[in-house]
């Protein structure tokens, strides 16, 4: 071979070096980019996964969402702002007890299966009327939602008459179908409904049914359940009349049985 070959093949060998590495150099940098393009992607995806995860923590669930509702359905037999008074009783009754309730309480079904029937009594008979005041406090206690879905369906009841929901307020007390107080039956509808058909006034009523598998009133048990906040009522169940409360003689807790009630009544009314 000659000097000349020699020194061409060198030259043509390397000149396929070099191109060699420019592709390699190409095939490097273009591996980078889509590594860090890649990267990039994942990192928005998991950044975007993770605001629409607060986006959903914080956006307002059913109930938070429908206490802001200014558009507010309030039931047949109320008044005031958002029909959030509740006032049944004879006109010429001259006073008014006001009774605040949580429908889960406990406390206050051992009240009302105790008392109940006396105070329906009387209403009827004209002794005072009665302003109820419905409180969901329980359910803020316990992450539930059954005291704000049975006031929603006492609104459902009071929709019907005034006596449709004094026997529909009993019933959801009563020994039957009252739970305990870890127990939230109220949530579900079905269970509301299954209560219902233990008052005659709402049992196959197609109108109450609709109302509380709608949630007709559900930001109506809400202002009422605001209405009870700003009452500065601390437990339930709480008695008053003329601004004071009704207690058992010798004690600052509501009467619990029909002698320690019609005592304290026969009191207030005196007063």
């Amino acid at each position: 071979m000659s000097k000349r070959n020699s020194q061409a093949n060198k030259a043509a060998a390397r000149e396929r070096l070099r191109q060699e590495r420019e592709r390699q150099a190409k095939k490097d940098k273009v591996r980078r980019q889509l590594t860090v393009a890649g990267t990039a992607v994942v990192v928005l995806a998991i950044a975007g996964g993770i605001g629409y995860g607060i986006m959903q923590a914080n956006k307002p669930g059913h109930w938070e969402a429908v206490a802001e509702q200014s558009d507010v359905t309030a039931p047949k037999n109320t008044a005031g702002e958002n029909g959030t008074t509740v006032s049944i009783g004879k006109d010429s009754a001259k006073k008014t007890l006001e009774l605040y309730e949580d429908s889960r309480c406990p406390v206050c079904a051992t009240f009302e299966q105790a008392v109940g029937e006396t105070v329906e009594k009387d209403v009827a008979a004209g002794k005072y009327k009665i302003r109820y005041v419905g409180a969901t406090f329980i359910d803020d206690a316990t992450n539930g939602e059954g005291s704000k879905n049975a006031l929603s369906a006492l609104g459902a009841a009071l929709n019907v008459s005034p006596d449709a929901f004094l026997a529909y307020k009993s019933a959801l007390y009563s020994a039957e179908f009252h739970p305990k107080e870890n127990d939230d039956k109220f949530a579900k509808d079905s269970y509301l409904l299954q209560v219902a058909d233990s008052v005659p006034a709402l049992k196959g009523n197609e109108e109450f049914k609709k109302n509380v598998e709608d949630g007709t009133f559900d930001a109506w048990a809400m202002k009422m359940s605001a209405t009870f906040t700003k009452s500065g009522v601390k437990g339930t169940p709480t008695l008053r009349m003329d601004g004071k409360n009704v207690t058992a003689e010798g004690s600052d807790n509501a009467p619990m049985t029909v002698l320690e009630f019609t005592t304290a009544i026969d009191k207030a009314l005196g007063g």
